[in-house]
């Protein structure tokens, strides 16, 4: 595993990335003035979240330790993300922009088919080898696989996966050009919604009978 001053390095790189796209259009609005921290105790309803009072800011609203620890992939996706959003960082709020780690288990690790509403990713691997790929609106899938250094961009709204293809354990950064980027995995979000997706409509759309449907709903809505 890499040491910390390397992980440091390689989110400083990501950054550059990242800073790239959120010049040639964040998906967040602009900001008005140098910093709006989020307050996030605020009971005011906003696109975002409304600023705190500048007399209360500090520099710790900038700052988020953490990422340097790796998360814990004890469960059925061998999977963890540790985020870095404006609801764990207030400092990045009207920003347009937002990180996670990334672990997966070996053997498998996987970060199942989930789209981000609102953000671009870009992703480096830090350790680990990773099969990845999106698919975009005619179905086509745009899939390689990834080895230490290497960085691949999950457009905007488009459904995409990670998979650890190795032995060992793989970590991986990413960043998103908005502060809240939303993710909404495919399968949970058809199958394990409440209200639940009429089974008709779900039998249809893929093809299959009814009883399949209500084994899935059960499975994701009882997991």
């Amino acid at each position: 595993m890499e040491s910390f001053p390397a992980l440091a390095l390689a989110v400083l790189v990501i950054f550059s990335y990242a800073n790239s796209i959120v010049t040639v259009g964040a998906s967040d609005p602009d900001p008005l003035q140098d910093i709006c921290v989020a307050d996030l105790q605020s009971k005011v309803i906003v696109n975002g979240f409304p600023c705190k009072n500048a007399m209360m800011v500090t520099a710790n609203d900038f700052r988020l330790k953490g990422l340097d620890k790796p998360g814990n992939t004890n469960n059925q996706l061998g999977f963890k993300v540790t985020p870095a959003f404006v609801m764990q960082l207030p400092g990045l709020n009207t920003l347009g922009i937002s990180m996670v780690r990334l672990d997966y288990a070996g053997r498998g690790g996987l970060n199942p088919p989930h789209t981000h509403p609102r953000a671009t990713e870009i992703l480096v691997v830090i350790e680990g080898t990773l099969l990845v790929g999106f698919i975009n609106t005619n179905n086509t899938l745009f899939s390689i696989t990834l080895e230490k250094g290497d960085v691949f961009v999950f457009p905007r709204g488009l459904v995409h996966f990670q998979q650890n293809i190795g032995s060992v354990n793989a970590v991986a950064i990413a960043s998103l050009n908005s502060q809240n980027p939303g993710t909404q995995q495919v399968a949970p979000a058809l199958f394990g919604a409440s209200p639940p997706v009429s089974a008709a409509v779900l039998a249809k759309a893929f093809q299959i009978d009814d009883k399949l449907v209500k084994i899935l709903q059960h499975k994701f809505t009882s997991s």
